[in-house]
């Protein structure tokens, strides 16, 4: 993992699914080949052994339980997706909220199995604490902009700073930012305000044209972290 860093989580619409996540991931492929920057897709659990053998995309899980081997129907482990083929996971999503100890025990898990991690938190109070448990990033996004069109990085640029000196505490974890962002212009400012990169699911999943979307986050992030350097 190395900035910028470009998340799109496919949630679970129409198209994060069967062949129209084909076609979107194979556009997407183009672009991260074309600027040679390596672009996570978090995908659908059903979705991550197909796509890792049609892209050479990064493929994270959406969600991985802390359950270990067992009677435990309906799970999907560190071990099933690693399995599946893919690289690592997001962990307590907004709409996926698990407890402080199971983050704990699926990020051992996932380490020792050699799994990248995504921790979601949705404020900045939040960073350091779980910076603290080692992840590979932290991605924040304030709830109440996810989807909203209205991008963190213009509507509240105050979390994404504030998270930038937490998670500066803890050397070796990165920062994402996340929550409306819809444009390269929110990127760039994301970038500019100290994220490592961003987060996005509708702004790219929603729209017309998928791949004008991700080709514009992709090149005013590039732009914003080489300004930076």
């Amino acid at each position: 993992m190395k900035p910028p860093i470009i998340l799109i989580n496919y949630k679970a619409y129409e198209n994060s699914y069967g062949e129209k996540a084909i076609e979107i991931s194979k556009k997407i492929e183009k672009i991260s080949k074309n600027y040679g920057i390596p672009i996570i897709i978090s995908v659908p659990a059903t979705m991550i052994y197909k796509l890792s053998q049609e892209v050479e995309l990064i493929i994270y899980a959406q969600h991985v339980d802390s359950v270990r081997h067992g009677a435990h129907t309906g799970s999907i482990l560190p071990e099933m997706i690693k399995d599946s083929g893919a690289k690592g996971s997001l962990l307590n999503h907004s709409e996926k909220k698990i407890r402080l100890d199971e983050i704990h025990e699926a990020l051992t898990r996932m380490k020792n199995l050699g799994l990248e991690s995504v921790v979601c938190i949705d404020s900045y109070e939040l960073v350091h604490p779980l910076a603290l448990l080692k992840p590979d990033a932290i991605l924040i996004e304030p709830p109440e902009l996810i989807g909203s069109g209205r991008a963190v990085s213009k509507e509240r640029p105050e979390v994404i700073t504030k998270a930038v000196d937490e998670v500066k505490k803890v050397p070796g974890v990165y920062l994402l930012a996340g929550a409306g962002i819809t444009t390269g212009e929110d990127v760039y400012k994301a970038i500019q305000l100290g994220a490592d990169g961003i987060g996005v699911a509708s702004a790219v999943m929603k729209a017309e044209n998928p791949e004008k979307v991700v080709e514009d986050f992709v090149a005013n992030a590039i732009k914003a972290i080489d300004k930076r350097q």
